[in-house]
């Protein structure tokens, strides 16, 4: 007789486990991201759905998500969205839903939807959007920015009101 063994672990891992559904559910999750003893991010949201058993793994927050973002200088920015996914292979994250990013200098874009590339630390859409700064808002379909705002653009713009002091 002869017998063979196999690594089968993740094999293993998926028995009992549809692949359409989440591998695991937290709830009311505080999660702080640090690089180099530094506060970088921190995330708040009801519940995260896990879906690492998927080929194409991501994370998803069906009942939103309160990101606090801070730079170098810890000036911190604050996106608040209805829904969220979290693509592990491409670090990227999906927001929709009442898109709500404020800096901390009080700038305010507002969206349907905003990507937010963690590796580059870009903000991108091709929504409408309205973007209000102490000077103007302007309306337009799509934005571009990196995480401190030096470079924010309102792409195709619709209109845009100057505010008076």
């Amino acid at each position: 007789m002869f017998f063979s063994c196999k690594n089968n672990f993740k094999e293993v891992q998926k028995i009992g486990i549809s692949e359409n559904e989440p591998i695991g559910i937290a709830k009311n999750i505080s999660l702080k991201y640090t690089d180099s003893a530094k506060l970088k991010a921190h995330l708040i949201s009801p519940m995260m759905l896990d879906y690492s058993n998927r080929d194409f793994a991501y994370n998803e927050f069906p009942e939103g998500i309160n990101l606090d973002l801070y730079d170098d200088n810890d000036n911190k920015n604050t996106v608040v969205s209805d829904y969220a996914i979290v693509y592990d292979k491409t670090n990227l994250i999906d927001l929709q839903g009442n898109v709500v990013l404020t800096t901390y200098d009080g700038n305010i874009l507002n969206a349907d939807q905003l990507y937010y590339d963690q590796e580059k630390e870009w903000l991108f859409t091709n929504s409408k959007v309205k973007f209000t700064t102490k000077d103007q808002i302007i309306n337009g379909n799509g934005f571009d920015s990196n995480m401190d705002f030096s470079t924010a653009r309102v792409l195709e713009i619709t209109g845009y009101v100057y505010l008076d002091e």
